[in-house]
C-alpha cells in the first residue's frame, strides 16, 4: 500500500511521512509468525492535527469506556498528534463538547465501533453535521470523520490472536489443534441497519479462507444464527467463541456466558466476586468451550486507528486536488469564453 506522494505531503502538513499498514494478503499465513508482526505505521507526523477516539459509551457499565482510554493513552504516548482526546456518544465527555474545545486546524474523529452500523454510520454523523460527507469545515478546523476500526481488514489479525491466545492460556486438559476447533465470531446484530453484521461476516470469510480451523461461523445476539444455536452449528467437540465487541460490557460479561450455557445465577455470583464470568474451558451441551475477552482491548487496534486517520488524510488530499483541478478548468474555460467575446 503506497503512502501519500510528495505533492500531497506538501499540501497537507499532517500527512508528512505517514506510514502504512500492510494488507492481510501480504503477510505469511503461518499464524504463529504473522500474528506476531505488528501493524506498522512508521514515522508519522500529525503534529498539527488532533485525534478524537470516539466510543459509544454507556452509563450502565463503567468498563465499557476502557478501550477508548486504553488506545487514546497509547497514541498520546507516541506523541504523534498535537493532542489526543477521548469522547463518547452516550456518556461524558461527549463528542460535541470535546470538538468545541479543540482548536487544531485538522481534527480526525475515529469511531471505535465494530461496524458501519446504525450509530456510527447514521446517527452520529448526522448529529455532528456531516450530512453524508466525511469532511466538514468549521470556523476553526477541518473535521474528518473516519471509518470505524472494526471494518478494517487487519482486524482479522486481532481475532485470530484472541482465538489462539485463549486456548494457549487455558490448555486443560490439552490444547486442541485448530483443525479440531470450530471458531465462532460473536456479534450483536441488529435489524436497524443491515451493515451491522457485514463487518463480522467479512472477517469470518477472511478467516475461513485461511483454512486454519475446522469451521468458522458468524453468530449473533439479535439476529440469526443466534449464539445459543452454537451446539447445533459446531460439528467438532472443541469450540472457541470470540466476541467481536469493543468492550467487555453487559453483553460480553453477562448475556453471552448465559447463552453459552452457564446459569445466570452463577455468572452474577462470579462477577460480584471479581471472577471471570466464564471459566475456560467449560463443557456445555456436549462441547468444550473457550470464551475469549472482547476484541476491543487488543493492542493492535491503536495501529488500526492510525490507519483510519491516514486513509482520511489521503482522501482529503485527493478531494482537495480534484477541487483545485476543477477550479483551474473553470478558470481556463472562462478565459476562452472572454477571448471569444472579444
Amino acid at each position: 500500500m503506497k503512502g501519500p506522494n510528495p505533492a500531497e505531503r506538501d499540501k497537507f502538513p499532517f500527512m508528512k511521512s505517514v506510514g502504512t499498514i500492510y494488507p492481510l494478503a501480504s503477510i505469511a499465513l503461518d499464524s504463529r509468525l504473522w500474528l506476531r508482526q505488528p501493524c506498522r505505521v512508521n514515522g508519522d507526523d500529525f503534529s498539527e492535527a488532533a485525534l478524537v477516539v470516539l466510543g459509544h459509551g454507556t452509563t450502565q457499565n463503567a468498563n465499557s469506556a476502557a478501550p477508548v482510554y486504553q488506545h487514546a493513552a497509547e497514541l498520546r504516548r507516541r506523541k504523534i498528534f498535537a493532542e489526543v482526546r477521548e469522547a463518547f456518544w452516550k456518556q461524558e465527555p461527549q463528542i460535541k463538547k470535546i470538538l468545541s474545545e479543540i482548536s487544531a486546524p485538522w481534527v480526525f474523529i475515529v469511531p471505535l465501533f465494530i461496524s458501519e452500523g446504525y450509530f456510527s454510520d447514521e446517527v452520529i454523523p448526522r448529529e455532528l453535521g456531516f450530512a453524508g460527507r466525511s469532511s466538514l469545515v468549521t470556523r476553526h478546523s477541518s473535521l474528518h470523520y473516519c471509518r470505524p476500526v472494526g471494518t478494517h481488514d487487519s482486524m482479522t489479525r486481532a481475532l485470530l490472536a484472541r482465538a489462539r491466545e485463549i486456548v494457549e492460556q487455558f490448555p486443560f486438559p490439552h490444547a486442541p489443534k485448530p483443525k479440531d476447533i470450530t471458531l465462532f465470531v460473536a456479534g450483536h446484530g441488529t435489524e436497524k441497519n443491515e451493515n451491522s453484521r457485514q463487518a463480522i461476516e467479512r472477517q469470518v470469510g477472511l478467516i475461513r479462507a485461511l483454512n486454519l480451523y475446522a469451521a468458522v461461523h458468524a453468530i449473533f445476539l439479535e439476529e440469526s444464527p443466534r449464539i445459543a444455536d452454537y451446539p447445533a452449528l459446531a460439528q467438532t467437540k472443541y469450540v472457541v467463541m470470540v466476541p467481536f465487541f469493543i468492550s467487555d460490557g453487559l453483553h460480553t460479561q453477562e448475556d453471552i456466558p448465559v447463552l453459552l450455557g452457564e446459569a445466570k445465577r452463577v455468572v452474577e455470583q462470579r462477577l460480584a466476586t471479581g471472577q471471570p464470568a466464564w471459566r475456560n474451558p467449560t463443557e456445555k451441551n456436549g462441547k468444550l468451550v473457550w470464551y475469549s475477552p472482547a476484541i476491543g482491548s487488543e493492542p493492535h487496534i491503536a495501529d488500526v486507528i492510525l490507519e483510519r486517520v491516514r486513509e482520511a488524510a489521503k482522501n482529503s488530499s485527493s478531494l482537495s486536488s480534484s477541487s483545485s483541478q476543477s477550479k483551474i478548468k473553470r478558470s481556463r474555460a472562462g478565459t476562452r469564453t472572454r477571448r471569444i467575446a472579444i
